[in-house]
């Protein structure tokens, strides 16, 4: 078996992304997660990471269902010490399952495969000449994931719903809001599942793209 590392930066396993990682790669890889946050109570991270004026916000989900936001620069430490904790159990390929930026991230023997190094140009190319719309988790997003998108010559328009309080109305809030001002919508979380496509899309009647799809079908590649 092939192994290949898994990080999010909220807590493992991350049962509502793993299937979807699943159904593209293949059956010889073996999947080892692990989380920033694993260990850590919902109280501890508010009260250790929360975000700084200033900071990059991050958000992701617990093993109970919860989901937490975090400041970048504290916790982006926790996470280069899981993927030095990672690359001591042997593990050379490490996917990153967050679209966020961390600049700065180091391997000593691995391969890290950032979402974000990825993503941009890819849907740039898929993208063309026509409009992109982005869905993000969270309104104070919408200015900082601005600039990943901007040094691929992209400049889309944001609309917000969070891939953690899965309400039906909020999805279909922002396909429309994107309907009339974009060609195509991404999901720019890896925390998006296929239900949440679908609602786009159905709300949108435009191409939906899944940044854990995209990511699994590319890695599926490369391992």
């Amino acid at each position: 078996m092939t192994k290949l590392g898994v990080i999010t930066i909220g807590q493992a396993p991350r049962k509502d992304v793993t299937p979807i990682l699943e159904e593209h790669l293949p059956s010889r890889v073996d999947i080892v997660q692990a989380g920033v946050l694993d260990g850590m109570t919902k109280e501890e991270i508010d009260a250790k990471l929360k975000p700084e004026e200033g900071d990059h916000t991050l958000t992701s989900r617990l093993t109970t269902g919860q989901s937490v936001v975090m400041g970048r620069s504290k916790m982006q430490p926790l996470l280069q010490q899981k993927i030095y904790a990672m690359e001591e159990q042997g593990i050379r390929q490490i996917l990153l399952l967050c679209t966020g930026v961390f600049p700065g991230l180091a391997t000593q023997s691995s391969y890290l495969i950032e979402p974000d190094h990825i993503i941009p140009p890819a849907v740039k190319a898929m993208v063309g000449p026509r409009r992109l719309g982005v869905i993000v988790p969270l309104e104070e997003q919408k200015g900082s994931m601005n600039s990943k998108f901007e040094l691929h010559g992209l400049h889309p328009v944001f609309a917000v719903a969070s891939p953690y309080i899965v309400e039906e109305g909020n999805f279909e809030a922002a396909a429309r809001a994107l309907k009339d001002q974009t060609d195509l919508i991404l999901l720019d979380c890896m925390g998006y599942t296929e239900e949440a496509r679908r609602i786009v899309a159905e709300a949108s009647g435009l191409p939906v793209i899944l940044s854990n799809a995209i990511m699994a079908k590319i890695v599926s590649e490369m391992i």
